[in-house]
């Protein structure tokens, strides 16, 4: 990718992230992003087949830099504590773009696709895992609770707090099983 092409996907970007910080994704025209990022519309469409293909290709991103915190996927199966530190820590470093581009219509997908990705790791290491019921049910419950502690809670009540707590959590149900 030159230069130039570069840049026109950062101002495409940009923009989409200045409308997205206001609006609902479903509420932004091509039109007014163009206008915004000072493209053609024809610019726009070499890019990006529709604003949910930019959309995806940002929240992707984001996807990647919160799972980039996550030092061993293991974790889930070994280490919860150590797990859930570095997907809430994840969840802060990106704080910013997630509250933009996983709001309204989008809120779901984030833990959603990360659950994804976790179990496509987890499953494809320890393969006798997929079909098990607690296993499946646990990691969703985990990423789910997690984020929607993150989000919800931030914040009144603070990156510690949600932590412990999620972590207090964790070890009660590790306890139960």
């Amino acid at each position: 990718m030159d230069l130039r092409e570069k840049k026109t996907k950062r101002s495409i970007q940009n923009a989409f992230l200045q409308l997205r910080s206001k609006k609902a994704l479903e509420k932004i025209t091509v039109k007014e992003l163009c206008e915004r990022a000072e493209i053609s519309k024809a610019t726009f469409y070499l890019h990006y087949r529709d604003l949910y293909d930019l959309s995806d290709t940002l929240q992707q991103q984001v996807i990647k830099e919160v799972l980039s915190h996550v030092s061993d996927q293991k974790d889930i199966v070994y280490d919860l504590s150590k797990f859930n530190e570095q997907v809430i820590e994840g969840y802060y470093a990106n704080k910013s773009m997630i509250y933009i581009l996983f709001s309204g219509s989008q809120f779901a997908k984030l833990p959603e696709c990360i659950e994804a990705e976790i179990k496509t790791l987890i499953f494809s290491q320890f393969p006798a895992l997929r079909d098990d019921v607690q296993t499946n049910i646990r990691i969703t419950y985990q990423l789910m609770g997690s984020f929607y502690a993150f989000y919800q809670y931030e914040n009144r009540f603070g990156h510690e707090a949600i932590l412990e707590t999620v972590n207090q959590i964790s070890r009660l149900l590790e306890h139960r099983t």
